[in-house]
């Protein structure tokens, strides 16, 4: 059962992820819009073809059902009759000529080694399938047969043919279950073949009739087969990496050849080789990998073979660089090129790409080839590190080849005016060229009164975007001037109401403006109950809040600040041409103890994430205590100065940094950070250390507590119990109140500055020495924590199990829900975040759940009480930060007061 909240909650945030209404996101799209009609436009004057398939896209019909396929590319072993020739056997197609499906003439054999009947499309050219579709035979209710299994050969020269099995070496794909139902199974990995053989399998009893259709796009790679060493195994901590290409289908010794495997499948590997793509894989899957000590040269060589003579323009590897473990990409390519069976090409193409020893994230690498002409290629890669690893590679070439999606219908029947050995795939019609070059002509001044008008919207939106900008920074800095004895930064509180168009480096949990959420007034339209319970609505009775606050009563993000506003106090102007306009502004009254930090000084330990914006790396900096000293109060220096060894012991920090690619509203956003951070000073809140803004990589230096994340901290403790014995590492109930009394501290001095976290949970909190807890915002920049966030159609990320039930519903974010999270916090602790909050119901479910708070029937469901958690925290504590009435809930002080009680 569905109900009407969520219902209305999904189909909103499904539409907003489609449709985008706010000026920034308007630019973005309509950016990107623009560039793909220009990319178009060059491929379709210059014919160019981008030979880099996606997987993901690469997912045209091919044409069994549009008749694209002509019947004489359809074969078979055999029929039953001429009434269920091999013709007929295209998908969700009947002409009413035949009985509506192919059918053998001898039933298929269940046993592998008998007899095995096919149905065999020729595609003409070779193509990158990536899904099939088969169907039985019905005939109008005259016939009921279908296979309920099926193999599929598939062979690239007609000659050599390969059986397809999956990724787990599955051989054998489920078919139907009935004849009408069309049954669609992915290819895992995909095929590259022109010829494709579905081979059906079924008991003596049963007669088998099939229907099938093909999906992809043509190889424009033209790639037949490529040869490399065999990939090899590396022991990385008693781990066993297995870096071998587990999908190659030619033959496999100490050298693969003949074949095509992982390197062209259209997956990259992620930037860390031990993880994979694919579920359940072992540590190194989606690499293909050689250790420097096995070749004596110093280079990996491999051969690529294609189907033709071709023009060369490029070639992509995409190759992991985690040098923190040994990896690189290659130093050197080196390249030969043969046009023939003859021998190589003398003259060959050497290219060094630039060395990377900042970022380890895998990349494409780009070798110019340097149009050169050629049927063969030989590429000599020369190590750089102790391994080498590939994930993928292709390449591109120009031509005058059509791209050919099969999506132009041609007529069924043979084909006519063609020539001995032409293809009616790439056949052109020369006695058109004067009404090709006008159509092509009418499609320019199209595509460009297209650009005009796209570029002219995106004048328009941001002249709008900057006048209402204007009027929320009035209207929100009257308002909050009245917090200034609240503020300890109120010369800049003009900089923190501005929220319309931030794109916080947290990878904002919702966008925060009036376009991108309905009012409780818009919601009565359409869900009658909010207008019975329109009272009860925590936070909407009557406010002062402008409607561009969305609701979150004008608290800002904690992390959050107005560089424009920023820009205004320092320099009298809303607008900077650089970016060290941006950093003297920063850096100037209250900012200049915020002092720049030397780069060179900082020694990369360990990636802890990757968010949108930037990534967030684990670091030793030296000479950061004396650079403490001058930045911090004592307070927040002595709980630094606790390690080991002085004043010249390196210090673990967390880097946050900008990526170079970021545009300027990221920029604004990371700088927007730095100005709220460096004005937190809280023995419970973590505290920016200082600043690397001279160059255009942005990084900030944040404190990093030695024991990591509370969530993980606890997962590994069990609760002290005298009673049992085990050689985990013991917590005290004692120590767990500790800790929730200091969060509760922490988020009573940011509710203290009216700033909302918004992602309050166990991940987002740090554990130092004798159980110190300090709040931090790095939860949901970790894969590690992913699976706590729900992502709406790749965009948004909700934390929904933690978020109350007006902030998922109606998008107010403020301290009473900030409270509930305390909440769900407190719960985590409390069970010593053994399970995931509602680990019991999917994300749908909680949803819905969420939909019962609302009601407020007594429906809802509440996190059960923890096995160590008195009934009376628990009924007192935590149910009440559950309360569906905002206002009813505790504040941060009272629930400090409570817990401090509880711990005396």
């Amino acid at each position: 059962m569905r109900f009407p909240p969520f219902n209305i909650f999904r189909k909103y945030l499904e539409r907003r992820s489609s449709e985008t209404e706010s000026g920034v996101q308007l630019t973005a799209v309509s950016g990107m819009e623009v560039l793909q009609i220009r990319h178009g436009l060059l491929l379709f004057l210059l014919a160019a073809v981008r030979a880099q398939v996606n997987p993901g896209v690469c997912r045209y019909p091919l044409g069994m059902t549009g008749g694209q396929i002509l019947d004489e590319d359809i074969t078979a072993s055999s029929q039953w009759s001429e009434s269920t020739a091999a013709r007929y056997g295209r998908l969700d197609f009947d002409d009413g000529d035949g009985d509506g499906a192919w059918c053998p003439d001898i039933v298929a054999d269940a046993d592998i080694g008998g007899p095995r009947e096919f149905l065999q499309v020729d595609l003409r050219s070779l193509h990158f399938v990536t899904l099939v579709g088969t169907q039985g035979r019905h005939a109008d209710g005259m016939g009921n047969e279908f296979a309920q299994r099926y193999r599929i050969k598939y062979s690239r020269d007609g000659s050599r043919w390969v059986a397809w099995q999956d990724r787990s070496g599955r051989k054998v794909i489920e078919g139907n279950r009935n004849a009408y139902d069309v049954v669609l199974k992915d290819l895992e990995p995909p095929i590259i073949a022109r010829y494709i053989r579905f081979m059906p399998i079924a008991d003596n009893s049963m007669i088998v009739c099939m229907r099938v259709e093909l999906y992809g796009c043509e190889w424009l790679d033209g790639l037949v087969s490529y040869s490399a060493p065999a990939g090899q195994d590396m022991i990385y901590r008693g781990l066993d990496v297995h870096l071998n290409d587990s999908v190659y289908d030619g033959t496999v010794g100490l050298l693969m050849e003949q074949g095509l495997g992982q390197l062209t499948d259209g997956a990259w590997g992620r930037d860390d080789f031990l993880h994979s793509h694919v579920y359940g894989a072992w540590p190194g899957y989606d690499y293909v990998g050689w250790t420097n000590e096995s070749f004596p040269r110093g280079h990996v060589e491999m051969t690529f073979e294609f189907d033709r003579v071709r023009n060369f323009t490029s070639m992509k590897v995409h190759c992991s660089n985690m040098f923190s473990r040994g990896v690189r990409m290659f130093r050197q390519a080196t390249c030969h090129f043969r046009t023939s069976e003859s021998d190589w090409e003398s003259q060959a193409v050497s290219f060094h790409p630039p060395v990377d020893r900042v970022s380890q994230g895998a990349r494409f690498v780009t070798v110019p080839l340097g149009d050169r002409m050629a049927s063969a290629i030989r590429c000599r890669l020369a190590f750089n590190e102790a391994w080498m690893m590939i994930s993928e590679v292709a390449f591109q070439s120009a031509g005058t080849a059509v791209y050919n999606t099969s999506l132009t219908p041609r007529k069924r029947g043979h084909p006519t005016n063609l020539l001995p050995g032409e293809d009616p795939v790439h056949k052109v019609d020369e006695s058109n060229t004067r009404i090709l070059i006008g159509c092509l002509v009418a499609v320019i001044v199209i595509l460009l009164a297209v650009i005009v008008i796209i570029l002219w919207r995106q004048v328009w939106q941001k002249m709008l975007e900057k006048a209402s900008r204007r009027i929320l920074d009035d209207e929100l800095s009257a308002r909050l001037a009245i917090q200034t004895q609240a503020f300890s930064f109120h010369h800049s509180s003009q900089s923190s109401g501005d929220m319309s168009n931030s794109n916080s480096t947290y990878e904002r949990i919702f966008p925060l403006c009036s376009s991108d959420y309905q009012e409780p007034s818009r919601l009565i339209r359409k869900l009658p109950e909010f207008a019975q319970s329109l009272e009860d609505l925590a936070g909407s009775s009557k406010s002062s809040t402008p409607p561009q606050a969305c609701g979150s009563d004008g608290a800002p993000h904690y992390a959050e600040a107005d560089i424009v506003s920023l820009q205004e106090g320092a320099t009298g102007s809303k607008s900077y041409s650089s970016v060290t306009a941006v950093n003297m502004s920063l850096l100037s009254g209250k900012d200049r103890d915020m002092r720049e930090f030397p780069r060179d000084k900082l020694t990369f330990k360990e990636k802890l994430g990757e968010g949108q914006f930037g990534e967030v790396h684990l670091c030793e900096a030296e000479g950061m205590q004396e650079f403490i000293k001058r930045n911090l109060p004592e307070a927040v220096n002595d709980c630094l100065n606790t390690a080991e060894g002085g004043s010249d012991t390196p210090v673990l920090v967390a880097v946050k940094t900008l990526r170079e690619d970021a545009n300027k509203d990221a920029r604004n956003d990371f700088l927007k950070e730095i100005r709220i951070m460096s004005r937190l000073r809280d023995p419970n809140i973590v505290s920016l250390l200082a600043v690397c803004v001279e160059c255009d990589l942005l990084c900030m230096i944040t404190e990093y507590m030695e024991n990591g994340d509370l969530n993980q901290f606890l997962s590994s403790h069990q609760l002290n119990d005298e009673t049992q014995s085990s050689d985990k590492a013991t917590v005290s109930y004692s120590n767990l109140i500790s800790m929730c009394t200091q969060i509760a501290s922490g988020m009573k001095y940011l509710s203290s500055l009216n700033l909302v976290h918004r992602d309050l949970a166990t991940r987002n909190c740090l554990v130092g020495k004798n159980y110190t807890i300090k709040i931090a915002d790095f939860g949901m920049s970790r894969n590690l924590y992913r699976g706590d966030y729900y992502r709406i159609q790749g965009r948004a990320v909700l934390p929904i199990r933690w978020m109350s039930w007006e902030s998922i519903l109606l998008g107010k974010f403020t301290m009473a829900s900030d409270v509930w999270a305390f909440g769900v916090t407190l719960w985590e602790i409390m069970t010593l975040c053994k399970e995931q909050p509602y680990s019991q119901f999917s994300d749908e479910q909680v949803i819905e759940n969420t939909g019962e708070f609302f009601r407020d029937q007594g429906k809802q469901v509440y996190l059960p009480r923890p096995a160590c958690c008195p009934a009376v925290l628990y009924s007192s504590l935590m149910l009440g930060c559950w309360r569906r009435n905002a206002k009813q809930r505790p504040t941060f002080q009272e629930i400090f007061s409570q817990l401090g009680e509880s711990q005396a």
